[in-house]
């Protein structure tokens, strides 16, 4: 239905049709730009390209701005500028440590206002104001003005509270203070390091139940760690749908802040030993049936080994705790707080009641309604053994960052952080209040993506995340980086603008939506000082010269990919590369190392129909770049003049290359120290078309490989041990 100036407008952050009346574009445009909205963005052609008026209007009424007419639009431009004159003071406030900052209270004009912070550790300080005149405004008939007020230097890091009072009128706000810079990568500036990275359900043993899991990664850990790797860097383990079938990307979880019961290790529960007889008679029957998975190398069966762990652990989870176990318990689903209880309601509540039905949409059924806190009385067992699932989960990588640690690594395990999450998830139910609706978050069009990208995934609503505090995102990093010695953010732009893709609009019509960088990256940069953690962010793709700088100047490391390193056409030189990033000489969209030189991608591309050009074309530019890098490998004598040299020897060749920049982080991926040739991810395609998220660990023959043989890998063995020489020199 389209709404004309005499309709009454949609509620807000439903995004509204356009009036058939046109707007006036100018005024549009300045309301856009005033909510952190790109009227503009440059293609991947090098052009500026305009965005529409209509996915303006769109974009805007997600953020729960109207302007389909004119007269919507004057009004939103007038309330966006006195927004801030209504509220005593800014929703949150984060500022970077010894940095000098101000805070604006706003009040009745003439009135005595004071400002204290209420520190995370109980202190309270008083902020002194300054001598600072800013011209009242009316507000509503009431003259309000302007106070600032300097943030007391010794507040120190950390989570504080600002509280104004002023004639009986007190209000509260977060004040976060955040580290200028992450010192956290400092020491790899004096002795750098390297690592695996894996995709861990593609990681199994013989003890496996036909997905890698907690267990596999405390073992690939520690082979790792005594060949002198400082990390594993593993995909996002963020948790899927709480019973099968769930989705098979690791990039598209049901929430970022809790994790995925799969990969637990059933025999590592304590109370497994104290089951009776017949119900562990009951797991070894599951048990084997669940290892038979090992031996299949073409695509792994999530669905059926979920399912089989999921039977298993409803019988561990009956078996009494001990008195400390059941403390421990305690104590976590306490500090975890009302987060893990609401994602424990939604997993029970979603044992029942598929993805995709209306309840999930009905305000009725909405977090807090009376509907909802019925049904959590009604399924308090099933949300306990949710959250004793989460439990397991938390000791279990408390474990592998254990055994990591004791095996010699500097930083253990690494988590990824996705950009998102599923539109039918429970982050989208549980943390609805801000999050933008209407909207899902994607790619302009590009190179590889002509007709741009949605990935079906809500963002953050950037007021409201601020008004809340921030605490859904602080929360959410706090418990990734609780047991890991890193974190890589996934398309870390995305904490400074999202292309953000209206509901019914096609991927390449939408428009970029500015966030509070400063905010964001100070909160992950906090998190991780606390935590002991590197953060490495994923800076690949288009990107400003400005935010590689600025991630730099904050302590944030980047990510640099061989084959895309380039000066001009040529390979670019390692001494060149950046020094604050982690290099490798792959990612998992592309094939391993050993599939890539034999263009392997090309064929799969070119059977799959995603070519824009002929095949012949398309690899005979991929061996013309291959030969550029080939020619670079000789001329460092790195391969002789004469001789191509192996598969095994020009993989090891660019590994030894690599070891020659001066990353503070180098990246080996576990595909390329076995030989696997089969690409994990093959972007543009469907589960149907290619086996996505689902290829577990095999060699250059086909044949998979388990962890228990990795020890005596000669293949494994040779590349590891090439990696640590050429890189501890």
């Amino acid at each position: 239905m389209k709404a004309s100036s005499q309709q009454q407008a949609p509620t807000s952050g439903t995004p509204a049709e356009p009036s058939g009346t046109p707007v006036n574009p100018e005024l549009l445009r300045w309301l856009a730009d005033a909510n952190g909205v790109g009227t503009t963005y440059q293609g991947w052609d090098g052009n500026p390209h305009d965005v529409a008026p209509a996915t303006l209007i769109r974009v805007l009424a997600a953020l729960g701005v109207q302007a389909h007419t004119d007269q919507l639009i004057e009004s939103a431009l007038a309330e966006s500028e006195l927004a801030p004159w209504r509220r005593m003071l800014p929703p949150a406030v984060v500022v970077q440590e010894g940095t000098p900052s101000q805070v604006p209270v706003h009040v009745r004009d003439g009135s005595a206002v004071r400002l204290s912070v209420i520190t995370e550790d109980g202190r309270k300080l008083e902020a002194g104001r300054q001598d600072a005149w800013v011209e009242p405004r009316e507000v509503d008939g009431v003259t309000i003005g302007r106070a600032t007020f300097d943030v007391p230097a010794n507040t120190g890091l950390g989570w504080h509270t600002l509280r104004a009072e002023s004639e009986g009128t007190v209000a509260e706000a977060t004040l976060v203070v955040v580290p200028s810079r992450l010192s956290t990568a400092a020491p790899l500036e004096e002795r750098r390091g390297w690592g695996l990275a894996t995709q861990l359900y593609s990681v199994r043993s013989e003890r496996s139940w036909g997905v890698g899991d907690f267990a596999d990664l405390a073992e690939l850990a520690a082979l790792a760690g005594a060949r002198g790797a400082d990390y594993v860097l593993v995909n996002p383990l963020h948790a899927a749908d709480p019973v099968p079938p769930v989705e098979p990307s690791p990039y598209s979880p049901s929430t970022r802040r809790f994790f995925n019961p799969l990969y637990l290790r059933v025999e590592a529960i304590p109370e497994l030993a104290y089951l009776k007889p017949k119900k562990q008679a009951v797991i070894r029957g599951l048990m084997k049936q669940a290892r038979k998975l090992n031996k299949d190398t073409t695509r792994l069966d999530r669905n059926t080994a979920y399912a089989a762990k999921l039977a298993a652990l409803e019988l561990v989870y009956g078996v009494r705790r001990s008195p400390s176990r059941q403390r421990a318990f305690e104590d976590f689903c306490r500090a975890a707080g009302t987060g893990l209880d609401d994602f424990a309601l939604w997993c029970a509540i979603r044992e029942d009641i598929d993805a995709d039905d209306p309840f999930w949409t009905d305000p009725a059924a909405a977090l807090g309604s009376p509907l909802v806190e019925k049904l959590r009385n009604e399924l308090a067992d099933r949300i306990e053994f949710h959250r004793w699932l989460q439990w397991l989960c938390d000791e279990q990588l408390e474990s592998a960052q254990a055994a990591a640690k004791r095996a010699g690594m500097r930083l253990g395990v690494v988590h990824d952080l996705a950009v998102g999450v599923d539109l039918q998830s429970s982050d989208a139910w549980t943390l609805k209040d801000v999050l933008a609706s209407g909207v899902s978050v994607g790619a302009p069009p590009d190179m590889y993506n002509q007709l741009g990208q949605d990935w079906h995934q809500p963002p953050w609503h950037p007021t409201r995340l601020a008004e809340a505090g921030y605490r859904p995102f602080r929360e959410m990093l706090a418990t990734i980086l609780r047991h890991s010695g890193g974190i890589r953010v996934d398309h870390i732009l995305g904490f400074f603008r999202l292309w953000w893709v209206p509901a019914g609009n096609s991927a390449g019509d939408g428009a970029y939506v500015r966030f509070d960088h400063d905010a964001l990256i100070g909160i992950l940069a906090l998190e991780a000082q606390r935590a002991g953690a590197v953060v490495i962010g994923e800076d690949l793709g288009t990107f400003e010269p400005w935010v590689r700088d600025y991630l730099a100047a904050r302590g944030i490391l980047g990510t640099s990919i061989l084959w895309f390193e380039s000066d001009g056409d040529a390979p670019l030189a390692p001494e060149k590369y950046r020094l604050q990033a982690l290099s490798s000489v792959n990612t998992h969209d592309l094939p391993p190392t050993a599939g890539y030189l034999a263009g392997d991608h090309v064929t799969l591309r070119s059977g799959l129909g995603l070519l824009e050009r002929p095949a012949e074309e398309e690899r005979l530019e991929h061996n013309a770049t291959l030969e550029k890098m080939m020619q670079l490998l000789r001329q460092r004598g790195l391969l002789p003049a004469d001789d191509a040299g192996t598969e095994e020897e020009r993989i090891e060749a660019l590994h030894r290359l690599l070891a020659q920049t001066p990353s503070v982080l180098l990246g080996v991926a576990l595909v390329d120290a076995v030989g696997e040739r089969r690409v994990q991810n093959q972007p543009g395609t469907t589960s149907a078309q290619y086996p996505n998220w689902q290829v577990p660990l095999a060699n250059s023959d086909g044949d998979s490989v388990l962890l228990d043989s990795l020890d005596e890998n000669e293949r494994f063995n040779a590349l590891l041990a090439a990696v640590e020489e050429s890189i501890r020199g």
